[in-house]
């Protein structure tokens, strides 16, 4: 049972999150997101859904591991990563602030790649689920700032 919740909560909490971020990022996505200048190499929305259900779903399974092998070391790394992950929804859709966006995603960098280069050292299989989203993160933080350097009017909302 202990090793069930080890996984099962942080898959449902990383879910959660992604949920929640997509609920903020719904009228944006409506309204004033389709008026951005965008990158060409932009994917269309469900693909953005997808891969971010396979991510949070990597990114729980992650710690459970660790959680599971009574590692709790990067529990709080991992728990300040999921709630950066969140203020970006907040920041690009929610505020619709592209700069800030960029801020947020910078940060959420330097939280995945520490975590990722951490858990190598300890649980290697850990740290491989986390490189999808590290690789996935860096095209974001790219299209994150393709929009904010095209769209110098619609900085603000």
């Amino acid at each position: 049972m202990k090793k069930f919740l080890a996984y099962t909560i942080p898959i449902t909490l990383s879910l959660t999150v992604g949920a929640m971020g997509a609920y903020l990022q719904h009228p944006s996505l409506s309204v004033w997101y389709p008026t951005l200048i965008k990158s060409s190499l932009t994917p269309p929305n469900y693909i953005f859904a997808i891969v971010w259900a396979i991510l949070y779903l990597f990114m729980g399974i992650s710690i459970g591991r660790l959680v599971a092998k009574n590692d709790m070391s990067v529990v709080r790394l991992w728990l300040l990563q999921l709630l950066v992950n969140f203020l970006w929804s907040v920041a690009f859709f929610a505020l619709r602030s592209p700069l800030l966006g960029l801020i947020v995603i910078l940060i959420l960098d330097v939280l995945v790649f520490t975590y990722t280069i951490y858990t190598f050292s300890k649980h290697s299989v850990s740290a491989w689920l986390f490189v999808p989203y590290l690789l996935w993160l860096l095209f974001a933080t790219y299209l994150t700032g393709y929009i904010y350097l095209h769209n110098p009017a619609k900085l603000l909302p």
